[in-house]
Protein backbone atom coordinates (compact mmCIF):
# COMPACT_ATOMS: atom_id res chain seq x y z
CA UNK A 1 0.00 0.00 0.00
CA UNK A 2 2.87 2.27 0.80
CA UNK A 3 4.76 1.10 -2.79
CA UNK A 4 0.96 2.40 -4.25
CA UNK A 5 0.87 5.62 -2.57
CA UNK A 6 4.47 6.74 -3.26
CA UNK A 7 3.44 6.01 -6.77
CA UNK A 8 0.25 7.74 -7.49
CA UNK A 9 2.31 10.78 -5.13
CA UNK A 10 4.91 10.94 -7.76
CA UNK A 11 2.41 10.95 -10.69
CA UNK A 12 0.85 13.96 -9.47
CA UNK A 13 3.45 16.14 -7.93
CA UNK A 14 5.22 15.34 -11.68
CA UNK A 15 1.93 16.47 -13.29
CA UNK A 16 1.82 19.16 -11.37
CA UNK A 17 5.02 20.57 -12.53
CA UNK A 18 4.24 20.07 -16.36
CA UNK A 19 0.96 22.42 -15.75
CA UNK A 20 3.34 24.64 -14.03
CA UNK A 21 5.59 25.36 -16.80
CA UNK A 22 2.83 24.85 -19.52
CA UNK A 23 1.28 28.14 -17.41
CA UNK A 24 4.31 29.37 -17.55
CA UNK A 25 4.91 29.74 -21.52
CA UNK A 26 1.16 30.73 -21.31
CA UNK A 27 1.49 33.65 -19.85
CA UNK A 28 5.08 34.32 -20.99
CA UNK A 29 5.06 36.51 -24.61
CA UNK A 30 8.13 35.53 -26.64
CA UNK A 31 9.19 37.20 -29.61
CA UNK A 32 11.41 36.48 -32.58
CA UNK A 33 12.80 38.79 -34.63
CA UNK A 34 15.37 38.86 -37.66
CA UNK A 35 15.90 41.59 -40.04
CA UNK A 36 18.72 43.24 -42.75
CA UNK A 37 18.13 46.62 -44.39
CA UNK A 38 15.24 45.00 -47.36
CA UNK A 39 14.35 41.95 -45.00
CA UNK A 40 12.54 41.72 -41.99
CA UNK A 41 10.31 39.07 -39.51
CA UNK A 42 8.98 39.03 -36.70
CA UNK A 43 7.30 35.58 -34.30
CA UNK A 44 5.53 36.47 -31.63
CA UNK A 45 4.30 33.15 -29.35
CA UNK A 46 1.29 33.45 -27.14
CA UNK A 47 -0.44 31.08 -25.24
CA UNK A 48 -0.52 28.35 -27.99
CA UNK A 49 -0.78 30.97 -30.83
CA UNK A 50 2.07 32.25 -33.10
CA UNK A 51 1.97 35.91 -34.97
CA UNK A 52 3.74 35.92 -37.65
CA UNK A 53 4.69 39.57 -39.38
CA UNK A 54 6.38 40.96 -42.02
CA UNK A 55 5.81 44.51 -41.75
CA UNK A 56 8.53 46.56 -40.26
CA UNK A 57 6.24 49.33 -39.69
CA UNK A 58 3.57 47.46 -38.23
CA UNK A 59 0.81 48.71 -40.17
CA UNK A 60 -0.54 45.26 -41.80
CA UNK A 61 -1.99 42.68 -39.50
CA UNK A 62 0.24 40.12 -38.40
CA UNK A 63 -0.93 36.50 -39.74
CA UNK A 64 -1.95 34.66 -37.09
CA UNK A 65 -1.54 30.60 -36.68
CA UNK A 66 -2.86 28.47 -33.63
CA UNK A 67 0.06 25.83 -32.66
CA UNK A 68 -0.65 22.09 -32.94
CA UNK A 69 -0.68 20.16 -29.11
CA UNK A 70 2.40 18.40 -29.57
CA UNK A 71 4.35 21.30 -30.69
CA UNK A 72 3.03 23.70 -28.10
CA UNK A 73 4.12 20.83 -25.62
CA UNK A 74 7.67 20.58 -27.29
CA UNK A 75 8.57 24.84 -26.99
CA UNK A 76 6.66 24.51 -23.51
CA UNK A 77 9.85 21.66 -22.48
CA UNK A 78 12.42 23.71 -24.23
CA UNK A 79 10.93 27.18 -22.55
CA UNK A 80 11.91 25.74 -19.05
CA UNK A 81 15.21 24.62 -19.79
CA UNK A 82 16.08 28.64 -20.25
CA UNK A 83 17.54 30.83 -17.92
CA UNK A 84 15.72 34.26 -18.42
CA UNK A 85 17.71 35.90 -16.40
CA UNK A 86 20.89 35.25 -18.29
CA UNK A 87 19.53 35.77 -21.96
CA UNK A 88 21.87 38.82 -22.04
CA UNK A 89 24.81 37.28 -21.89
CA UNK A 90 24.38 34.79 -23.84
CA UNK A 91 27.25 34.86 -26.43
CA UNK A 92 26.98 34.53 -30.60
CA UNK A 93 28.60 31.46 -31.90
CA UNK A 94 29.00 33.60 -35.35
CA UNK A 95 29.59 36.69 -36.37
CA UNK A 96 28.20 36.52 -40.05
CA UNK A 97 25.52 40.03 -39.14
CA UNK A 98 28.74 42.10 -39.22
CA UNK A 99 29.27 42.00 -43.16
CA UNK A 100 25.71 41.18 -44.44
CA UNK A 101 26.28 37.44 -44.20
CA UNK A 102 22.85 36.92 -41.82
CA UNK A 103 20.22 38.45 -40.51
CA UNK A 104 20.67 40.40 -37.12
CA UNK A 105 18.59 38.15 -35.12
CA UNK A 106 17.06 38.60 -31.46
CA UNK A 107 14.83 37.12 -28.76
CA UNK A 108 13.08 39.06 -26.26
CA UNK A 109 10.78 37.19 -23.58
CA UNK A 110 8.34 39.48 -21.25
CA UNK A 111 7.34 37.84 -18.42
CA UNK A 112 5.93 38.23 -14.91
CA UNK A 113 6.00 42.08 -16.43
CA UNK A 114 9.45 41.81 -17.11
CA UNK A 115 11.23 41.64 -20.41
CA UNK A 116 14.09 39.48 -21.09
CA UNK A 117 16.50 39.69 -24.11
CA UNK A 118 19.50 38.31 -25.84
CA UNK A 119 21.98 40.23 -27.65
CA UNK A 120 22.42 40.53 -31.22
CA UNK A 121 23.37 36.80 -33.01
CA UNK A 122 23.15 35.59 -36.80
CA UNK A 123 19.51 34.60 -37.68
CA UNK A 124 19.81 31.03 -38.18
CA UNK A 125 22.73 30.91 -35.60
CA UNK A 126 21.53 31.24 -31.81
CA UNK A 127 23.78 30.82 -28.96
CA UNK A 128 23.99 26.96 -27.82
CA UNK A 129 21.63 27.55 -24.88
CA UNK A 130 18.73 28.70 -26.68
CA UNK A 131 19.49 26.86 -29.87
CA UNK A 132 16.55 24.23 -29.37
CA UNK A 133 13.99 26.74 -28.13
CA UNK A 134 14.93 29.25 -31.42
CA UNK A 135 14.99 26.71 -33.73
CA UNK A 136 11.15 25.29 -32.93
CA UNK A 137 10.31 29.38 -33.39
CA UNK A 138 11.79 30.06 -36.44
CA UNK A 139 9.85 27.10 -38.01
CA UNK A 140 6.81 29.34 -38.35
CA UNK A 141 9.13 32.27 -40.15
CA UNK A 142 7.61 32.86 -43.06
CA UNK A 143 8.97 31.95 -46.86
CA UNK A 144 10.83 34.62 -48.45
Amino acid sequence: MKLFSMILLTLLLGKGCDSQQEKDLATAVVEYSANTRGFYYKITIQDKQVLVSRDRNGLQKPEAKVIPEAEWKALVAEFSKVDLDKLSTLKAPTEKRFYDGAAIANLKVTYKEKEYATTDFDDGFPPAEIATMVNKITAYKPSR
